[in-house]
């Protein structure tokens, strides 16, 4: 296999700027999607059956598109032409969302909206490992973190700085005028930050184009389902393990997004009433404080590479995750607003390493050739907690809080923090073949030398290879 050249701190930079735009849609939407539904008149236990379409859209979107990414080649590369189309449609249902007049309009631009930052996101994943050597995708997905970070943080800031500004008022369904100017800023950035990444990087041809061209010429859609259940079925045992750690990590994510907002409103700022100044004083403070996750996260980026240096990437994960943790269980005990800001920073931790530590371990037990769809497979932990979260969080809050319990929002965020807890004790169970014997390593690699064999596993015999164990 060819050696990848080394890039610069530039090259890594322009080649993760559009992660920048992309955060900032999935920024404005966590933070602000279940209180507009609250203004369209959803009660808080409808609000997580609201957010479901999307991530059922991303369970079918993540490995087509990844799939699909793996076996494209034209003027525009491998991954670039994914980026190009998702940001496109990403910023026109960034611009009509707050425009919304019904609750039904606002959930189906979320599920246009989730769907085509799925179409950008997912390739950006693999497009790391395509472009950077094993030794510095860690840094490269931590970059990608930086961006993640700077864009969340000006996401959810933006709301509360038109506020600032002197921007009151509401559109004639209640949103807010603030969070419709938000959004609307938000679908330019997105545009312009992704066709950034795609005017300033190149991609790396395949390195056999005649059997690229070969297995681009079968390509269909039975055979894309047949990849994808392939995958599925021969996961190597590194992408089982992270899995587990990323189901409860993801669904403590979801508790936090779908409830942090309502529970800043309602249990620090004590508001009772969705369309009261107060409520949307708390929602703009929620908003506000999310921000300090985010701002956390792009200062300690690029310090987790060098702490997972010293330790391990294991080890960086699992204390980022009990930082997370700590940070939500805290909310219980908060009744001033700018504590909130410290338990953001826990949060933020946790967040830079969600963002880079997994994919750091998952890229090097996987195969070069099948990078984007395996990445795309590895997005299912992702979307499957959304979509269990989607599906019994509105029963659960009915069952043990009552339907209209005013403390139920907090009871589910302090749930979040349970949930991120258990994900960093799953961290143990986790082999890293980064640190695996010199053997180990051979192996993967020799599975990365034969692009377009069908890949088995990571492994040369099940249960019994290099990539078992804990």
């Amino acid at each position: 296999m060819t050696e990848k050249p080394r890039l610069s701190f530039w090259q890594m930079f322009n080649m993760s700027f559009g992660f920048l735009g992309i955060q900032f849609g999935w920024g404005l939407q966590l933070a602000n999607m279940s209180a507009v539904y609250e203004r369209l008149g959803a009660r808080p236990d409808e609000v997580p059956l609201l957010w479901l379409a999307a991530p059922v859209t991303g369970l079918l979107v993540q490995p087509i598109v990844g799939a699909m990414s793996d076996r494209t080649w034209g003027r525009l590369g491998r991954r670039r032409p994914y980026f190009l189309v998702g940001a496109i449609l990403a910023s026109i249902a960034l611009f009509f969302m707050p425009t919304s007049s019904a609750l039904w309009m606002a959930a189906g631009l979320l599920w246009i909206l989730d769907a085509s930052i799925n179409i950008s996101m997912e390739p950006f994943r693999a497009f790391v490992a395509d472009k950077l050597n094993v030794s510095q995708r860690t840094a490269g997905f931590a970059m990608q973190s930086f961006f993640i970070g700077v864009g969340a943080s000006f996401a959810n800031a933006l709301p509360f700085f038109f506020s600032w500004m002197g921007v009151t008022g509401s559109t004639p369904s209640g949103i807010p005028l603030s969070v419709k100017y938000s959004f609307q800023v938000g679908a330019v950035v997105f545009f312009l930050s992704v066709l950034w990444t795609v005017v300033t990087t190149t991609e790396l041809p395949p390195e056999d184009p005649e059997a690229f061209e070969r297995e681009r010429s079968r390509s269909g859609i039975g055979t894309l389902f047949s990849e994808i259940g392939g995958a599925i079925r021969d996961m190597p045992a590194t992408m089982k393990q992270l899995a587990v750690v990323q189901v409860f990590t993801w669904l403590g994510l979801f508790c936090m997004w779908l409830f942090f907002v309502p529970t800043v409103a309602r249990h620090v700022f004590g508001a009772t009433d969705p369309q009261s100044e107060r409520y949307t004083q708390g929602i703009e403070w929620g908003g506000f404080a999310f921000a300090f996750y985010s701002i956390t996260c792009f200062l300690v980026a690029f310090a987790l590479p060098k702490l997972a240096a010293a330790t391990s990437r294991k080890t960086t994960h699992a204390l980022a995750l009990v930082c997370g943790a700590a940070g939500l269980l805290s909310v219980y005990l908060i009744h001033n607003p700018y504590l909130l800001l410290l338990s953001m920073v826990g949060v933020g931790i946790a967040w830079a390493s969600i963002l880079s530590m997994p994919y750091a371990i998952l890229s090097g037990a996987l195969p070069a050739a099948r990078m984007g769809l395996y990445m795309g497979v590895f997005n299912f932990f992702i979307v499957i907690p959304e979509i269990v979260a989607s599906l019994t969080f509105g029963p659960l809050i009915r069952a043990m809080f009552g339907p209209d319990n005013p403390d139920a929002s907090l009871y589910m965020v302090m749930l979040g923090g349970v949930s991120l807890l258990v994900a960093a004790g799953c961290v143990g169970l986790v082999r890293d073949v980064a640190d695996a014997p010199v053997a180990t390593r051979a192996v993967i690699d020799a599975d990365e030398s034969e692009p377009f064999s069908v890949q088995g596993s990571a492994q040369p015999v099940p249960s019994t290879g290099p990539g078992d164990g804990a």
